[in-house]
This record gives C-alpha cells, sequence and structure tokens, in this order.
C-alpha cells in the first residue's frame, strides 16, 4: 500500500510540475503579446468587447499571478485567490472568444485544464509536504 502511495505521489507531482510549467509557458506568451504586439492585442480587444485599458493591468496582474503560484505558495489564500482571478479569466476569454467565432477559443479552453490539473494535483502535492 506504502508503495502505491508514493507512486501516486510522484504522479501527483509530475502532472502539478508538467501543467504548472505549460501554464506558465501559455501566460508568459500571453503577457509577451500584451507588451510586443500592443496594437495586435489592442484590436483583439476590441473585437471581443473589452476596453482596452485593461491590457497592462491584466499583463502585470498575470505575472504578479505567476510569481504566487511559483514563489509564495505557502500562503494558501493568497494562493487560492490567484487561482480564482485566472480561473475567470480564462473562462472570460474562453466564451469571448467563442461567442465571436474566432476559434481562439482552444488556447482558453487548453488554459482552463492546465489550470485545474496545476490547482488540484497542486493541493495533493502541498498536503503531502506537510
Amino acid at each position: 500500500m506504502r508503495v502505491l502511495t508514493k507512486t501516486l505521489l510522484k504522479t501527483y507531482q509530475i502532472a502539478f510540475w508538467f501543467s504548472t510549467l505549460l501554464l506558465t509557458a501559455l501566460m508568459l506568451y500571453s503577457v509577451s503579446m500584451y507588451f510586443l504586439s500592443y496594437e495586435a492585442t489592442t484590436h483583439y480587444f476590441v473585437q471581443l468587447g473589452y476596453p482596452v485599458y485593461l491590457i497592462y493591468p491584466l499583463a502585470a496582474v498575470k505575472i504578479i499571478g505567476l510569481l504566487v503560484i511559483w514563489f509564495f505558495y505557502n500562503y494558501k489564500s493568497l494562493l487560492e485567490w490567484v487561482y480564482a482571478g485566472f480561473f475567470f479569466n480564462f473562462m472570460l476569454a474562453f466564451f469571448a472568444h467563442f461567442l465571436i467565432s474566432d476559434g481562439s477559443h482552444f488556447g482558453a479552453f487548453t488554459a482552463v485544464l492546465l489550470l485545474l490539473i496545476s490547482y488540484f494535483t497542486g493541493k495533493k502535492v502541498r498536503a503531502s509536504n506537510g
């Protein structure tokens, strides 16, 4: 039974780190587009019906959220808020892209899946560490 528990924990750890790494890459790509391709991002925000003044604050909050996930994971309440904020952001992005049928909703759907895997496996991993 103990071997199964260690094996299962190792599986959770791999899933957590892999999903968190992929989520981080996706978020950093998004943030880089906000800063490096502002005109294109503005076009997408207008097309989706979002105000363009959200671009830079959203980029900053995404970076802060990633920092919390990677370095401040001991602050459980803060971590919960970050995951919740990312979840709402991704769901809004999914439905905005889905409703205008631009085909970009798959990226948001992928982000939601990675976020959920990271969140639930992370809870298991952190609970086993102490």
